[in-house]
């Protein structure tokens, strides 16, 4: 019997029960290099094989079929047949060969890419980030190619909504990396800046033993972020962050470290002077939009400044103290602001006059009490996963054999005793 349709009569026979997987499996495990050596003749035998039953058998084919270079033809051919493949394939029978499977999704990807349509490759991807996950705390490989694709098809509100998600398992740390970067500019697309920060600051302060290139470019929008958000930013990083970060950042993101140094000064013309000799470089590292946002978001700062000190204000003399063009601009930013919750205002049409108002939320309401429910519930479930993370830490026989090495490194002689009670 031909090689090729033997192997296709053992996956039909050998998929119907556990166990019949099991063996499957190391028939084709053994197989593996005969597949990759047929691979140009596997394609039309894909036909005799249906995936809703034959997952792992049609997996391994798959794999072998789009190991080579692939032409813009074979893309389109290749890419509709994986992702149908995802839509109906069986999660117990794929998690068997993991890496086969998070191969076959990165070619996809690829593929959808070599044909300029990302978004045909958002719904498959996210179906294969399901039924890889052991759980929805598992950050798999195939996330930061989900939200690449997101990114690139401007499908901002899916990518949204893997990133909601509590993570506490991760395969690889370049995987929590690109997540965390990824997911960052998702939320800038969406205006989500607490959330985006929060990504981007989890990228600069992650363990690393070298600076990495998405570390860099994190910390590029880790401050203009800043800068929008709270219209201030810090160079100091906190002390968990990792050495290498603390050292090297700082001196990598220059530029933009004096961005925020001239938007700390509070002068508009000042801050428009820089951005402008600098823009080449901003534009460059596609960082322009967001400079103009942080430009805009220092009128608003001033606005907001303004609130401290005034209880009225015409819109003229707004538009003279913040610097802005015309007292119908000042208007509109004014209006914004109220629009988005930053500032309670209102504007009397007659003679363009704005009064400031105080917090009109009590906190007292039913919706209010039970958004502060939710969360401290949310809160407590975080504080109890906490302390069994680190209850299976302390046990780990890794990080006892590095604890136990790094205290011998210290001599507790030199060390004060610890005072007694009386």
């Amino acid at each position: 019997m031909n090689s090729v349709e033997g192997f296709v009569t053992q996956i039909q026979g050998l998929s119907s029960t556990a166990s019949d997987v099991s063996v499957l499996q190391n028939l084709l495990k053994q197989a593996d290099e005969s597949l990759h050596a047929e691979s140009t003749r596997l394609l039309p035998f894909l036909d005799q094989l249906d995936p809703s039953k034959h997952s792992l058998g049609y997996l391994y084919f798959i794999e072998a079929c789009t190991a080579g270079p692939v032409t813009k033809e074979q893309a389109s051919t290749f890419a509709l047949i994986i992702a149908r493949f995802i839509s109906s394939c069986v999660a117990d029978q794929i998690r068997l060969a993991p890496d086969k499977f998070i191969s076959v999704c990165k070619r996809f990807k690829d593929q959808v890419l070599l044909l300029e349509e990302p978004l045909h490759g958002v719904a498959p991807m996210l179906t294969a980030i399901r039924k890889l996950q052991s759980s929805t705390e598992h950050l798999t490989t195939l996330h930061p190619e989900f939200l690449l694709l997101c990114l690139l098809a401007k499908c901002y509100r899916t990518g949204l909504s893997i990133l909601e998600e509590d993570i506490f398992e991760v395969d690889q740390p370049r995987d929590l990396f690109l997540y965390c970067y990824y997911g960052g500019m998702i939320c800038v697309g969406q205006k989500r800046f607490q959330k985006a920060l929060e990504l981007l600051h989890n990228v600069v302060t992650a363990p690393m033993s070298t600076i990495n290139a998405i570390a860099v470019e994190a910390y590029k929008k880790y401050i203009l972020v800043s800068l929008i958000l709270h219209g201030q930013f810090s160079t100091s990083l906190p002390k968990y962050a990792s050495s290498v970060a603390q050292r090297n950042l700082k001196n990598l993101c220059q530029p933009y470290v004096e961005l925020a140094n001239s938007y700390n000064n509070g002068k508009v013309a000042d801050l428009e002077t820089y951005v402008k000799a600098n823009e080449e470089k901003f534009e460059s590292d596609n960082n322009l939009g967001l400079v103009k946002q942080v430009i805009s978001s220092m009128y608003k700062r001033n606005i907001q400044r303004l609130t401290q000190t005034y209880l009225t204000l015409s819109l003229h003399d707004i538009a003279n103290t913040v610097q802005l063009n015309s007292p119908k601009e000042a208007e509109m930013h004014v209006l914004q602001m109220i629009q988005d919750g930053e500032i309670y205002a209102t504007i009397n049409q007659k003679d363009g006059m704005v009064r400031f108002l105080e917090d009109p939320e009590q906190y007292k309401t039913c919706e209010m009490i039970e958004r502060i429910d939710s969360s401290i519930q949310r809160l407590m479930t975080l504080s109890k996963k906490l302390t069994v993370m680190d209850e299976l830490m302390s046990c780990d026989p890794l990080y006892l054999a590095k604890a136990g090495r790094e205290r011998q490194r210290l001599d507790f002689d030199d060390f004060d005793t610890v005072p007694q009670k009386y």
